[in-house]
């Protein structure tokens, strides 16, 4: 025991001191802060205010757009033939054309000419703000009442709580949306961290094979205690990496949301309509304004409610026990070659079942407790990633401790296969293995 020790000290030493575990290390925490920061950072800043011309000949709409932070609109008393003639010496950023005959729809819409390209924002805020006034005009021309109609949507609007009611009888709220995401970010990690570090692992055998450093480590130490020692350090490695990462990423949350972050109340950012009018000829009210569901809360809360430390233990069983299986897999085929270029015959059949499942999971997230979930969730080939989209849902506890057996049983399988192949292979050159080979070693003797 005390030379597989040896092994994994001299594996893990090795590779966190190379420049690149540093590099990667420290790069992987930046991008994915990046990615949650960034967003919210550049929506905090302010855009610069685009001044838009409104020429209405209907009258219908005159002073009534709402002004918005990042378009101003104002209506001189001027035909558009006059606004399009003297365009390039106005100060205007476009021209907004509002026609008589707007409310016929059709060929007769709303013309926009603009010589400053416009945001996408102020082209859907214009298109979303006409939009409900025209057809509050509409509907008030025909006296509808607006108050009614304004009733009517506000009692059929709802959002449905989803609620899983668990084998007690207890009732839990769950957002699928979340659910979903959790799932795939947890199984694409493994997915990722896998392949990763179990290349490595090939690698690392095929140098010390190919460079005949094997011959003398060898002589001291058998040839299943090499393999286990290398499998085991690079483990180590990638889950001294990931916990860093996890530490790293928190760290700069924190300081981003204490520092450019600061002042901003993610709980209580708010989405608000605008106040819509209409002409008062019409005699129609005002739209009041009314705050939408607090979107950013919900989803606060909802995650409160997934079992974050269930799904954490877990994730970091799948990833080491899916690991140290799959790894063990690879070891057997850098073990076998003396060229990266004669590992594709071995890797396909290595890494069909990891895409596959990676695949599955697609399927599976819109029917978690489908027959086809169950049976690739117990598959130990397939297991560490299927199980990791289904966790989210809810997985009865028995399922759960029958697939982690599974996956035990099925690495301990697979490292004697292993096994079997390395302590053959390590030693053998030039030789170009077959798979009718591979199988003759299996039951090699000595």
């Amino acid at each position: 025991m005390s030379k597989i020790s040896l092994i994994i000290k001299r594996e893990y030493l090795s590779r966190v001191r190379k420049k690149s575990f540093i590099v990667m290390t420290i790069l992987g925490p930046i991008l994915m802060a990046g990615i949650g920061i960034v967003p919210v950072y550049l929506s905090m800043q302010k855009t610069e205010t685009q001044k838009i011309e409104v020429i209405d000949e209907s009258t219908l709409f005159i002073d009534l757009i709402p002004q918005k932070d990042i378009a101003h609109f104002d209506y001189p008393p001027i035909s558009i033939q006059d606004a399009r003639a003297g365009f390039f010496d106005t100060e205007y950023d476009a021209i907004l054309y509002i026609p008589k005959v707007v409310l016929n729809g059709g060929q007769n819409g709303i013309n926009l000419f603009y010589k400053k390209q416009l945001s996408n924002e102020i082209r859907g805020y214009i298109e979303e703000t006409l939009g409900k006034m025209i057809f509050n005009v509409m509907l008030a021309k025909n006296k509808v009442d607006l108050n009614f109609i304004k009733d009517a949507k506000e009692k059929s609007t709802f959002s449905m709580i989803t609620t899983r009611v668990d084998e007690q009888g207890k009732d839990k709220k769950t957002n699928t949306g979340l659910n979903i995401a959790i799932g795939l970010v947890c199984a694409f990690l493994i997915y990722f961290f896998i392949f990763l570090y179990g290349v490595q692992v090939m690698r690392g055998v095929m140098e010390e094979k190919t460079s005949r450093i094997v011959e003398v480590i060898l002589s001291s130490v058998k040839p299943f205690q090499l393999m286990m020692g290398k499998i085991v350090g690079i483990a180590l490695v990638g889950l001294t990496q990931f916990l860093l990462w996890v530490i790293l990423t928190g760290t700069l949350y924190s300081v981003a949301t204490a520092t450019i972050l600061k002042g901003i109340d993610m709980k209580q950012i708010q989405k608000k309509e605008q106040i819509i009018k209409v002409g008062a000829d019409l005699n129609v009210s005002e739209m009041k304004q009314n705050s939408k569901a607090d979107e950013m809360t919900q989803l606060w809360n909802d995650f409160k409610s997934v079992n974050m430390v269930q799904i954490l233990f877990c994730f970091l069983f799948y990833f080491l026990a899916g690991y140290l299986l799959y790894s063990a897999l690879f070891a057997a085929v850098g073990s076998a070659v003396d060229s990266e270029a004669d590992t594709q015959q071995f890797m396909m059949p290595i890494t069909i079942p990891l895409i596959l499942s990676f695949v599955v999971a697609q399927t599976i997230i819109q029917n978690p407790e489908s027959p086809m979930a169950f049976w690739f969730s117990m598959i130990p080939l397939t297991s560490p990633i299927v199980m990791m989209v289904r966790l989210p849902f809810g997985v009865p506890a028995w399922q759960l401790w029958l697939s982690m057996s599974f996956l035990i049983l099925g690495f301990l399988f697979t490292t004697w296969i292993a096994g079997r192949i390395y302590r053959t292979g390590i030693l053998m050159y030039g030789k170009k293995v077959t798979w009718k080979e591979l199988g003759k070693w299996l039951f090699y003797k000595g």
